[in-house]
């Protein structure tokens, strides 16, 4: 049985892993997905799906944007065969002088959410993800819906998680098969933070990461042809690490 969990980031949800979710599954893959709850749609703390053959051999395939991987349960990580990090980080505030900055303008955030300034917090935000490309751009997302009180603390809450990372998501595996698509040109995780999350990885792997890095993409990785490039490179028939 092929099978993915995919979670969203800080601010988003399920709904844009639409075009993945129709991809993966003519190709044969069961889709899961993970929801915060932030807006409109109920949170969802994903699980694996129990094989209809527990026999047979088994792919179990995380893939997770941005804050997405820390927001899964350990467990689900620990299960993995496979693991995709798009735009993702370990340590998300750089332990340097541009990281008090980053915490600062963290804390701000915060602080609009709930505030007269939600609005235009989100809209930068979004921009400052999309760019490179136009923000208009990205799919419909909870920061462009109006929100519910239970979803704004949840927005807080996971802030504060993305604050306090210090490292890898807890339960990665360190003997799954990783892919790490890092932006470019991203301008939501600083460089300190992308090229610390690619020496953690290859310190805890069995296996070094493979690593695609797209030139002039953002944070949203708004590249329509990335989900089939994803999806080959997990069928990719070769022998599984371990």
């Amino acid at each position: 049985m092929k099978q993915v969990i995919a979670m969203h980031g800080w601010s988003g949800d399920g709904t844009a892993w639409a075009p993945w979710q129709r991809c993966f599954q003519h190709h044969g893959w069961h889709w899961i997905n993970g929801e915060r709850g932030y807006g409109s749609r109920s949170p969802v703390a994903p699980v694996w799906s129990a094989p209809p053959d527990p026999a047979a051999p088994q792919r179990r395939a995380v893939i997770g944007h941005s804050l997405g991987p820390h927001l899964l349960a350990p467990v689900v990580l620990a299960e993995a065969t496979d693991i995709v990090l798009l735009a993702s980080f370990g340590r998300f505030v750089p332990q340097s002088p541009q990281g008090r900055a980053l915490k600062a303008g963290l804390q701000g955030m915060r602080s609009a959410i709930g505030g007269p300034g939600e609005a235009a917090m989100f809209k930068t935000f979004l921009k400052r993800a999309a760019a490179p490309a136009d923000a208009d751009g990205l799919p419909p997302g909870p920061g462009s819906q109006a929100l519910t009180a239970a979803g704004r603390e949840r927005l807080r809450s996971d802030l504060d998680r993305l604050t306090a990372t210090t490292g890898l998501p807890s339960g990665l595996p360190a003997t799954a098969r990783v892919l790490v698509v890092e932006a470019g040109a991203d301008a939501i995780v600083a460089p300190d933070a992308r090229k610390l999350f690619l020496k953690d990885l290859a310190n805890h792997l069995g296996h070094a990461p493979e690593h695609w890095c797209p030139n002039n993409v953002g944070h949203a990785l708004l590249m329509p042809e990335l989900p089939t490039r994803v999806r080959k490179w997990l069928d990719q028939d070769i022998e599984r690490p371990g």
